[in-house]
């Protein structure tokens, strides 16, 4: 089979998110010399840069914040040869040239085109969908405590959740709020064991178990939730507080190929054991897919598989398989 003639200007992979999987994809489709452009959001940031401390990634035991790391990973990314530009994108739409299929993504009046796609778009934070959440949205509610925990100097504040982050979160908000009060639906936490035990020892963290957020309540701002106990609908009490800081579950920002690539229910995209999704030269890995941990180190294994796999698509396309 002969190389296949394109223009210039279409990549062989395109990543669109700038978050440890898209930046470890860009890393690996760099090494493999293929023309490879990430495109990080504009207006947007990936959730580890918002991330206070990581401390489970191997090979970093003294810890690191999310920027720092993702900081590093991009570094490294470029440092062989990854073309970053920042852009908001809109749609993804199927290309052809001289009989080959390719991809387009659209970001206002700009187009990129590419052979395969990487989407690596994260995921964004669950709300309540309770009275009074969108009304104190930045008035005492957040979905980010390394954004808004200094606001809370010598307050008390409430963390609704019992993962991981919410506990990681509540932790870090005890060097500002007077007291910390985690809400969470179960009798106890769902985070490791380790950040369990440090909530536990925290003299500044309390809890409210079985317990489910039912209004968020205030005046020119917040200045409590409305709680009601789980095992009976009849029980409810009002848990005084300047901040909420919910943090109960991640949806997968997959409306980019929405039409393009099957989802599951709950909006994640669908892949198989190689980051395929059920559209020809569409890849998928990281928060944005169906998988059952969301971790950073599990975002950079899904990223390097992506773009391996995105690899040997590209090399098949342009006549030049392995093997």
């Amino acid at each position: 089979m002969s190389e296949i003639s394109i223009p210039d200007t279409v990549y062989d992979v395109l990543i669109i998110g700038g978050g440890p999987a898209g930046y470890t994809a860009g890393l690996y489709a760099a090494r493999a010399n293929l023309k490879a452009l990430l495109i990080e959001g504009a207006s947007t940031v990936s959730q580890i840069t918002v991330t206070d401390w990581i401390e489970n990634y191997p090979g970093i035991p003294e810890g690191a914040s999310g920027f720092e790391i993702v900081e590093k990973f991009r570094k490294q990314a470029v440092q062989f040869g990854l073309q970053v530009s920042q852009a908001d994108c809109s749609s993804v739409e199927p290309m052809e040239w001289n009989g080959i299929r390719g991809w387009a993504v659209r970001s206002g009046e700009k187009s990129f085109e590419a052979l395969a796609l990487v989407v690596a778009t994260g995921a964004h934070w669950r709300k309540l969908d309770v009275p009074g959440e969108e009304t104190y949205t930045g008035r005492g509610v957040s979905y980010c405590a390394t954004c808004d925990g200094p606001f809370y100097r010598n307050r008390e504040v409430v963390v609704v959740g019992g993962g991981d982050t919410a506990v990681q979160e509540a932790l870090f908000l005890t060097r500002f709020a007077s007291k910390v009060t985690i809400v969470h639906r179960r009798d106890r936490l769902r985070a490791a064991a380790i950040l369990q035990q440090r909530a536990l020892d925290s003299g500044k963290i309390a809890f409210a178990w079985n317990a489910v957020v039912e209004e968020v309540t205030g005046g020119e701002a917040v200045t409590g939730v409305r709680l009601r106990d789980v095992r009976d609908a009849g029980k409810n009490w009002d848990l005084p507080a300047a901040g909420v800081f919910v943090f109960i579950g991640l949806i997968p920002n997959s409306d980019l190929v929405a039409g393009q690539a099957d989802l599951a229910d709950d909006g994640a995209i669908l892949v198989d054991h190689q980051m395929r999704t059920s559209a020809p030269g569409i890849f998928a890995c990281g928060d944005c897919t169906r998988k059952l941990l969301r971790q950073v180190v599990t975002a950079c294994g899904d990223g390097a598989t992506a773009a391996y796999a995105a690899q040997l698509y590209v090399e098949e396309l342009k006549g030049n398989p392995y093997g």
